[in-house]
């Protein structure tokens, strides 16, 4: 035999390199089947994914979410407006302005006798004796309280008022009121002249002084008599 038979054939390095590609190839693709094998497990089942067997609707006997979410109406019959709100009732009814027929108004006094250094407290009550509401104002500016003395006229409430106001209020049928707050007689002789000055002190020993008031220019109906020592 000759020395070219006992040489191998050698390949070209064209072929080396498909060998090489071919092998790297195959290894890929089983490492990533050997991955999704170990990350996906498909034989696990999952119950978050899991869902169960649902009937599904007829078209001829169910109707669509939208059908059922509407409730059916006959084109023929209006559908009813809404009823419009009432409007709340007012809290202070109103009422006409009280009359003399309809009030009885009294001059009251705390005590009939005042001891020597007492000093009377005068009020105002008001009853409405009719049979319907009315309104009166009943503020500092409509009270007038008066004192006297037989035919002389000792005090006066308005002499020397200061900042009067006013307060109209609704007497019911059949109410009574009286001041909250009574006003103190301090035994003095009043005038418009003497306001920021001395006063006469009103005689004691027994003597006997009357009150009488007005409101709104209704007076009162009676004399509270009282007496000083």
């Amino acid at each position: 035999m000759s020395g070219s038979t006992s040489r191998r054939r050698k390949h070209s390095p064209a072929v080396y390199r498909r060998r090489r590609l071919v092998v790297l190839l195959t290894a890929l693709i089983v490492v990533a089947g050997l991955v999704w094998l170990f990350i996906a497990q498909p034989w696990q089942s999952s119950a978050s994914t899991q869902t169960l067997p649902v009937s599904s609707p007829s078209p001829s006997s169910s109707p669509s979410a939208s059908e059922s979410a509407a409730p059916e109406t006959d084109a023929e019959t209006p559908v009813p407006e809404a009823e419009a709100e009432e409007p709340a009732p007012e809290l202070t009814p109103s009422a006409e302005p009280c009359i003399a027929a309809d009030l009885l108004i009294e001059a009251v006094t705390d005590q009939t006798v005042y001891a020597a250094g007492q000093n009377p407290q005068l009020s105002i009550r008001l009853t409405n004796q009719s049979t319907t509401d009315c309104t009166l104002n009943v503020g500092t500016s409509a009270q007038a309280f008066t004192i006297s003395s037989g035919p002389d006229i000792w005090w006066r409430s308005t002499d020397c008022q200061t900042e009067p106001s006013d307060m109209t209020v609704l007497l019911s049928a059949g109410q009574q009121v009286t001041s909250a707050t009574p006003l103190t007689w301090d035994r003095t002789r009043s005038s418009v002249d003497t306001c920021q000055g001395d006063r006469p002190q009103a005689a004691g020993g027994g003597a006997t002084y009357r009150l009488s008031v007005a409101i709104g220019g209704l007076s009162s109906s009676n004399t509270a008599a009282f007496q000083l020592e």
